[in-house]
């Protein structure tokens, strides 16, 4: 009867409290596994999804800054501007790039806090060249500001910016018609007149370069663009850090189409944007406001910091992962 007794035992209040403790432990342990697998996890994304930000950041820049100052002939072309106030337009301007450091403004856009406004304290750049889909000119009427393309599907509309070009000069200048034969249904014809509906509108015609003035006179000799021209968009744009308007930071770019600006977000995560340039000749970078000459800048060195969203705190001491990037472009149409 004892031996049946012992076998009907059951734990003691020690032997249950060194099984709880066990149990305890080895639940502890799971969960600080599973704890770490899911920070680790936070982590990686959020690096992933920097380091993808980062690709396409580095990537659109580098190639506007790339074509930086360029268009489709040849280098070093003197630049005709026959639109009308062509100086109070940053994007009206020659081809070219120019640089902001954090505490200058765009000259037309102040700093700001809303949706889209540039962040206080970040560098910008604004890049205007030649766009780099092309059209050939067949034949060119400068009586009648005719300029005859080689294909009616050109995609170019009224109001477009364009850009001409031989191997003598370009000249920037506004589309004012016919763009469209029909609906849906183009034509070869692309028309310059002076004036119009269009704003700014060309103040000529003519589409020779005048060395004393950014807008030829109406009596001064035309020039004829011959076949086998080239003819483009132009392409402006700025890029800058902006408020996103969800309590973040995000790359934004300021584009040209057709004539007017428009605003868009292109990466989230970025904080801070800073440039710095070399000169011809120079011995080392050096930031915006001691660059003497922009025409003379031939590669930029673009920093970028990017940072993991606000949600995420997989960063030292909780906070939001950060990294820093570097590259340098250099400008395809100034190299010697």
């Amino acid at each position: 009867m004892r031996a049946r007794t012992r076998r009907m035992s059951g734990f003691t209040l020690i032997e249950l409290m060194i099984g709880l403790m066990l149990g305890l432990m080895v639940t502890s342990a799971a969960i600080g596994i599973f704890i770490s697998n899911s920070n680790i996890h936070r982590a990686t994304e959020s690096l992933g999804r920097i380091q993808e930000n980062a690709r396409v950041a580095f990537e659109l820049m580098a190639r506007d800054i790339r074509e930086g100052g360029g268009n489709l002939c040849s280098r070093n072309l003197p630049i005709a501007n026959v639109l009308n106030n062509a100086g109070t337009d940053w994007w009206a301007s020659a081809p070219a790039i120019r640089g902001y450091g954090g505490t200058q403004a765009f000259p037309d856009r102040p700093f700001g806090t809303a949706a889209g406004q540039r962040v206080a304290g970040t560098g910008a750049i604004e890049i205007v060249s030649s766009g780099t889909v092309s059209v050939t000119i067949d034949d060119h009427a400068p009586t009648n500001a005719n300029l005859q393309v080689n294909t009616p599907d050109h995609g170019l509309t009224p109001g477009d910016i364009l850009i001409a070009c031989d191997q003598r000069q370009a000249t920037i200048f506004q589309m004012t018609g016919p763009g469209q034969a029909g609906v849906g249904v183009h034509n070869h014809t692309i028309v310059h007149n002076r004036g119009g509906a269009f704003v700014p509108g060309n103040c000529t015609q003519n589409l020779g370069f005048d060395p004393m003035s950014r807008c030829p006179s109406s009596g001064q000799a035309d020039h004829m663009y011959a076949p086998n021209s080239q003819l483009a968009r132009l392409r402006a744009v700025r890029w800058y850090v902006g408020h996103n308007g969800r309590g973040g930071h995000s790359l934004y770019q300021i584009a040209l189409r057709n004539n007017g600006l428009h605003v868009e977000e292109v990466a989230e995560g970025i904080t801070n944007l800073d440039f710095m340039f070399l000169p011809v000749g120079g011995a080392a970078y050096v930031a915006p406001a001691a660059v003497a000459d922009w025409s003379q800048v031939v590669a930029v060195q673009v920093a970028v910091t990017l940072q993991g969203g606000i949600a995420e705190r997989v960063g030292t001491d909780g906070a939001a992962l950060q990294r820093q990037f570097a590259h340098v472009v250099t400008l395809r149409n100034r190299l010697p």
